[in-house]
């Protein structure tokens, strides 16, 4: 994996990770009821299903390399698709309700309530999937090693998805009020969706 490789799928996952999807609007709002430590719960729940999907995918892409190059290159190409998709999604998407920073804490939930939440939020998220089984195999270099580039990739999405997950639980309030902003909202949406389709063509590109 060269180091443009790597930058582009850094930066596509900074990009994609702090999208206010299912998983980092759950954190916010459970920092907003429960206090940015105790959302900790939360986020880790979101970080261990980040991990499943990304082994499992892993494991997927190990397999598919060794039996089928063709078929490789085939899921990078979708992956490339992926990124277009969810740039006009985010162009179209309606402006979504932000958590109330004005609402009351909920009360007390256990530590495994917070965790099993954020689990289940996460595995449920079809972002995370899509990634896991579609974005992933076109920054992989079937030429070079592929445990060491997994390691690579895994740890950065981790590292950047963790450094999302704490900004949106401990700036829970303040994120809260800034999302209700429509105007707002809507500009991050079409700056992001454009970036989005941007990298798509890109990654077309450098494939054809």
């Amino acid at each position: 994996m060269t180091f443009e490789t790597w930058w582009l799928y850094a930066t596509a996952v900074f990009l994609i990770a702090c999208t206010p999807g299912p998983n980092m609007l759950h954190v916010m709002t459970r920092s907003v009821q429960v206090g940015p430590k105790r959302a900790g719960f939360a986020v880790a729940g979101c970080i261990t299903a980040v991990l499943i999907y990304l082994t499992a995918s892993a494991l997927g892409l190990g397999a598919i390399l060794k039996a089928s190059p063709r078929l490789f290159d085939a899921m990078r190409y979708v992956g490339a698709a992926y990124l277009i998709w969810l740039g006009i999604k985010a162009w179209r998407a309606p402006l979504p309700d932000a958590p109330d920073p004005r609402s009351t804490p909920a009360a007390a939930t256990s530590a495994g309530e917070l965790y099993r939440g954020g689990l289940l939020v996460a595995l449920s998220n079809p972002k995370l999937i899509l990634f896991a089984g579609a974005l992933l195999p076109q920054f992989i270099d079937s030429g070079r090693p592929f445990l060491l580039q997994l390691v690579i990739l895994m740890t950065t999405f981790i590292a950047i998805d963790g450094f999302w997950y704490a900004v949106y639980a401990y700036g829970g309030r303040s994120l809260a009020r800034w999302l209700r902003e429509q105007r707002r909202q809507r500009l991050f949406d079409r700056i992001t969706g454009s970036i989005f389709v941007s990298f798509g063509l890109v990654l077309i590109a450098r494939r054809a």
